[in-house]
């Protein structure tokens, strides 16, 4: 009876842990590197965790660059030739940083670790942004135009203003690619279900990023023009942080793709440089 009942126990066991193994999502694995279990990770359960980290990314970033030319010629007083000089300047930057951040997600980090990486980046410029916009202003008939950047107002704030805001574009290039990747390696191609549902995924993406940045820039713009500067650098910081601590605590429930650097293009557009670089060397 006891070797009956532990056969019992046993044959149970089996039965309990078979549909689980083949339960697992191929390719993917955990935090811990382990096979995950379809029931308990990605899919809308950790989608939205990503959702709402890229809202809050898109709002910063907008909250910046849409107001960025009134801010240069109201408190720095810059010209408006200077000012949209050094927008267009900072805006192509920002354009290109994605592609270097792409190769180092795809190449070093992944996805995952970068976007982490670029959050802390972004947060540290969102911060001395808010920061350089505290700072005490000369007037404009105090300023006096040296360069390019102008040296109105105390030099430093100049500096830190500019220095801040291209540490927002580094932040913004590593988020860009990496985060809408990282959201679809939450759904399964392979099974049907969630293969629809990754089309959803994208609707809900550019539908809740667009409403929500249309109208917290609504806002933002509106205490930017009218209240204080300051708080409305100060409200997208806070966004990021609190994005950032969101996208944390999806951590033990996402999914992440061993297979995404073997189909990376710039894995292998970076092996075909290395490749040539050492024939040059070795011939």
């Amino acid at each position: 009876m006891t070797n009956s009942c532990r056969s019992n126990a046993v044959l149970l066991d089996s039965e309990i842990e078979t549909p689980l193994v083949l339960d697992t999502v191929p390719g993917a694995v955990d935090y811990k590197g382990r096979p995950v279990i379809r029931s308990k990770s990605g899919y809308w359960r950790s989608a939205w965790f990503i959702i709402g980290v890229e809202v809050a990314e898109r709002v910063a970033y907008y909250g910046i660059g849409n107001n960025l030319i009134t801010y240069l010629t109201g408190p720095l007083h810059q010209s408006t030739a200077m000012a949209a000089e050094n927008v267009n300047i900072w805006s192509g930057t920002a354009s290109l940083l994605p592609l270097m951040g792409a190769f180092v997600a795809d190449s070093y980090l992944g996805r995952y670790r970068t976007i982490i990486v670029a959050s802390l980046i972004y947060i540290l410029g969102l911060g001395l942004l808010t920061f350089s916009a505290m700072l005490p202003s000369l007037s404009k008939s105090e300023c006096e135009v040296a360069n390019r950047f102008t040296s109105c107002s105390p030099r430093l704030q100049v500096i830190l203003f500019f220095f801040s805001l291209y540490l927002v574009a580094i932040g913004q290039g590593g988020h860009k690619p990496c985060v809408q990747a990282f959201g679809a390696d939450q759904f399964d191609e392979q099974h049907p279900k969630e293969c629809k549902d990754r089309s959803s995924f994208f609707n809900w993406w550019y539908f809740t990023m667009c409403g929500g940045c249309m109208l917290t820039l609504w806002i933002l713009m509106y205490i930017q023009a009218n209240l204080s500067w300051a708080l409305g650098f100060g409200i997208p910081y806070v966004a990021m942080i609190i994005a950032l601590l969101v996208f944390l605590l999806g951590t033990m429930i996402y999914r992440f793709n061993i297979d995404s650097d073997e189909k990376s293009p710039f894995v292998r557009i970076g092996r075909v440089f290395v490749a040539a670089i050492r024939n040059r060397i070795y011939n």
